[in-house]
């Protein structure tokens, strides 16, 4: 039964009808409060069934509140709360008089219910604390959109309601906690059943790449996986393929129950900080096309290229990518748009480009720079357990690799690697030999006739080639550091002109021939 007390908490509410003020009770349900508050009193082992969920602050009576903190306190010190020991605890704070002397909490007893009706109860509890809580901040929410502050438009507080409005709804979540290990090895070996029936073996999300997913078994629920790599190496060009091999092998079904389940691929939440939407469209319109971006950028197309880009342009215009390109965004900001895109399209991979780019979520100052990207990746590693999807966060590499003779990246070779070494799942570093190789042997340029004969240009030039025919397109996606399983280098095919990773044909991969 809900009581309606009018002595507590009246909010004012205006009448349409004689524009007289009325007033409304903020839902609350006390009998349910004091029963269950009876029930803890009488059986301790009651709290145990409601205080992973329920906090002092859920009561609408204040002295509900205090009278189940300070049971919680007795029972958490290995003592019995009943209504002697709270009576001597708030004698010696002073406070009897406050939650009612000692006659409220013998009736408090008088009001106990079962120890099995106890969750029930705190969940009726639960439920009005979150329904006055929205009610403030339905109020908070009219109150700052009323205001006018030059530093956060109107998006910014959409954005900062909808992060509240989840908050709110995850709070007291009372499905988490301890699982048996029965419950947790059936669900790996249903995994390890998917993997099986699925194409390539894989647990995670298949990558595209055969010897990357061998060693990963694809990108795994709830990892944050770092790719890393000095400018021109091509991780948004990794990045962007993984992200397309994934949605185009996006299937799903749907069981007898009519709920779908994702059988293969992903659905792709791309946070481009660093270029534009459109600037991520060519690339990957010449990926698939095969048409060079540099041609599309300018223009320089002929009737079989442009044909070339329609057919791929269909191919894709179905394909579960969805790209925010919005610069600055902070860690809540992401969060509060993947949450947003994981409940409206199902999203199960986020990548991100790149880390050093997004904002701390909270305004305060740090020390150091370190700080900061700390924050930064605790906030991405949650995100990736919170929505139990796999997040790649592109990262740069500091300048320390090019004054090696060996240019390959390592683990120190991170900004800030401590922090991001730390918090990742996995840490991929891509090296191309070819962009250095170049840089150090520029191609020889017949500009003399008179001192260079044209002879011994040729055969300087057939050298030149011939030493960069050992490193064209050769590229090394470096595994520096795997949580769950081992290191190790994998060697792919780059294609500059599409910005483009492939498979590397290896010897030992090739099928056996009969001369």
């Amino acid at each position: 039964m809900e009581t309606t007390d009018s002595a507590r908490n009246l909010t004012p509410l205006h009448d349409a009808a004689d524009d007289s003020p009325t007033y409304r009770t903020p839902p609350h349900n006390f009998e349910a409060e004091m029963a269950l508050l009876g029930a803890v009193l009488t059986n301790n082992r009651a709290y145990e069934r409601v205080s992973e969920f329920l906090l002092p602050g859920h009561f609408a009576d204040p002295a509900h509140g205090r009278i189940y903190e300070a049971t919680g306190r007795l029972i958490e010190a290995g003592q019995i709360a009943d209504p002697v020991t709270l009576k001597n605890y708030f004698e010696q704070e002073g406070t009897l008089d406050d939650i009612g002397g000692t006659q409220y909490l013998a009736r408090l007893v008088a009001s106990a219910l079962t120890i099995i009706n106890a969750p029930d109860y705190g969940r009726t509890i639960h439920d009005r604390y979150l329904r006055r809580e929205l009610i403030n901040l339905a109020g908070d929410i009219s109150g700052r959109a009323y205001s006018f502050d030059l530093d956060k438009g109107a998006t910014d507080q959409i954005e900062e309601a909808e992060q509240n409005l989840y908050d709110l709804a995850t709070t007291g979540q009372y499905e988490s906690g301890f699982q048996t290990f029965a419950k947790t090895l059936k669900n790996a070996i249903n995994t390890a059943e998917v993997a099986y029936k699925r194409e390539g073996r894989v647990t995670g999300i298949a990558t595209g790449f055969i010897d990357l997913d061998r060693i990963l078994g694809g990108l795994q629920p709830s990892d944050l996986i770092v790719l890393a790599g000095r400018p021109s190496m091509g991780k948004t060009a990794l990045a962007t393929n993984i992200a397309f091999h994934t949605t185009k092998a996006y299937r799903e079904e749907r069981d007898e129950d009519g709920i779908s389940h994702v059988t293969d691929g992903a659905v792709v939440g791309f946070f481009s900080l660093e270029m534009s939407a459109e600037q991520l469209a060519i690339r990957i319109l010449a990926e698939e096309s095969r048409v060079a971006s540099e041609k599309i950028r300018r223009g320089q197309l002929t009737n079989e290229d442009f044909l070339k880009m329609v057919q791929a342009s269909r191919k894709l215009h179905t394909v579960p990518f969805f790209i925010d390109d919005s610069p600055g965004l902070s860690v809540s900001n992401l969060r509060t748009r993947a949450r947003r895109l994981k409940r409206q399209h199902h999203l199960s991979l986020i990548i991100v480009d790149y880390l050093q780019l997004v904002q701390p979520s909270s305004s305060k100052r740090y020390d150091s720079r370190v700080q900061e990207i700390s924050e930064i990746t605790r906030g991405l590693k949650m995100l990736a357990k919170e929505l139990d999807v796999p997040v790649l966060a592109l990262s740069q590499l500091s300048r320390a690799v090019e004054q090696r003779d060996d240019k390959r990246p390592q683990l120190a070779d991170l900004r800030e690697s401590g922090t991001i070494e730390q918090d990742a799942d996995i840490v991929m570093l891509i090296f191309r030999e070819e962009y250095y190789w170049k840089k150090s042997n520029p191609e020889p340029k017949w500009t003399n006739p008179d001192e260079d004969p044209k002879e011994d240009f040729y055969k300087s030039h057939k050298e030149w080639e011939d030493k960069y025919k050992e490193v064209k397109g050769q590229a090394e996606v470096i595994i520096a550091k795997h949580r769950q399983g081992p290191t190790d280098t994998i060697n792919l095919y780059f294609e500059e002109n599409f910005t483009k990773f492939d498979n590397l044909a290896q010897i030992d991969h090739l099928p056996d021939v009969d001369l």
